[in-house]
């Protein structure tokens, strides 16, 4: 029998994020002077306009505008482990931010089941205080009790291999490599059971081995009745740990479907396996998208 929800529905139908519509908008200031821009950009804030009238003021303040996001939409469900790809620059960090919250949309809507959590190996930790101290301040930043870091703590530590070289965990964290302090963050991260986990590049740091134990455990977040995204340039982090995958290209979404075919199209578009390069062709026409399994919207 299929996992099902206390209401009894199964999980395969029950919706984690709706993107519906969505267009993510970076405006750059700094092309006119600093009185006039500061008072321009109070005015869009304080005024409701039309997007016309919008645009026109932006070039009137000498304000750039990037669309970075362009009319996305999709709906994730309970146990699902999506894949975000295409080549640099396409959107998928900015989507990602725009689910976890972090991100105002220009136009359309995100609904969210449960809570999003944004691990991304920029996220920030303390340099100042030691790895020990991060950890417990990180599992308390997630949402854990006190008394479940304490528990989880020895397991977090082993799982990020800190420690197999020395005593590291107790040194300050500016003492760490780029790839300890990525594998730490995503130690932390992986502790707690989520509604719905980001992952931005974390499988990218480490040894093979750390690759191995991270896709393992983003399995048994599903398992858990969680959804988790992941963002990465590796084809084979994708394949190893995903089952669908979006493909995102120029900001528009080309492509979502079963992993093995949106990665061959993606691979064809690329000129072979793990190559975020430039653009070598026309990429495919976006494939039609299934309506929605249901009809209930969860608003963040």
């Amino acid at each position: 029998m299929p996992d099902t929800t206390t209401h009894g529905t199964p999980d395969s139908l029950v919706p984690t994020v709706i993107v519906d519509a969505v267009d993510i908008v970076y405006r750059v200031h700094g092309t006119g002077s600093g009185r006039g821009t500061a008072t321009a950009a109070l005015s869009r804030m304080l005024r409701r306009r039309s997007r016309t009238g919008r645009e026109k003021s932006d070039r009137a303040a000498g304000v750039r505008t990037v669309h970075a996001v362009k009319r996305v939409s999709f709906t994730a469900y309970r146990g699902e482990a999506i894949g975000l790809i295409g080549t640099n620059g396409s959107g998928k960090s900015t989507l990602l931010k725009a689910v976890a919250g972090l991100l105002p949309v220009e136009n359309g809507h995100i609904y969210t089941g449960g809570q999003p959590s944004l691990l991304g190996v920029n996220a920030a930790l303390m340099n100042d205080l030691t790895g020990e101290r991060n950890v417990h301040l990180g599992g308390l930043a997630m949402g854990m009790s006190r008394d479940q870091v304490r528990e989880r703590y020895d397991g977090i530590v082993d799982f990020s291999g800190i420690n197999e070289k020395g005593d590291f965990i107790s040194l300050p964290m500016r003492t760490y490599s780029s790839g300890m302090a990525a594998r730490l963050r995503f130690s932390i991260a992986a502790a707690k059971d989520h509604d719905v986990l980001l992952i931005d590049e974390a499988l990218a740091t480490g040894d093979r081995s750390f690759q191995r134990r991270s896709e393992a455990r983003i399995r048994e977040l599903r398992k858990e009745a969680g959804t988790v995204f992941l963002v990465s340039h590796s084809n084979k982090s994708i394949r190893d740990t995903c089952d669908r995958v979006l493909w995102l290209e120029r900001g528009e979404l080309r492509m979502d479907g079963p992993t093995d075919d949106v990665l061959k199209e993606y691979e064809a578009f690329t000129g072979g396996a793990d190559k975020p390069s430039a653009p070598k062709k026309k990429p495919p026409k976006q494939q039609k998208a299934e309506p929605p399994k249901t009809d209930v919207l969860l608003p963040s």
